[in-house]
């Protein structure tokens, strides 16, 4: 499966940005898709995920309550809505997809190639 992510940009501090990760190559009934983050000089890390067919949904506690995962099944995409964003959340932004429905927090082996989301103060 390829990923397309896209939607990042330049920001200011409790603004909002809504990215998207378009998959192509198969059908995603059972597969879980997830955006993660990494932040210069830091490991990357979960940020969401749903998997495809039920819609089940997993957040970092970091974000919970400001973004929100979505999908289109119509349109094989994904979507990160990102509300009130911080400084913090700068990074770039991967999306992500695997063949399991199970610990959706990690176990990815397809990957996006990133998306900048830049958040000045």
């Amino acid at each position: 499966v390829q990923l397309q992510a896209s939607g990042g940009g330049l920001v200011q501090a409790g603004d909002s940005l809504k990215l998207s990760c378009a998959a192509s190559g198969r059908t995603l009934g059972s597969w879980a898709m997830a955006w993660f983050r990494q932040s210069p000089g830091k490991e990357r890390e979960f940020v969401a995920a749903i998997t495809w067919s039920f819609g089940s949904i997993s957040y970092a506690d970091s974000v919970k309550g400001r973004f929100t995962i979505s999908k289109d099944n119509s349109k094989n995409t994904v979507f990160l809505q990102m509300n009130s964003l911080q400084p913090e959340d700068t990074a770039v932004y991967y999306c992500a997809a695997k063949y399991s429905t199970i610990q959706l927090n990690s176990g990815y082996n397809y990957w996006g190639q990133g998306t900048l989301v830049t958040v000045s103060s």
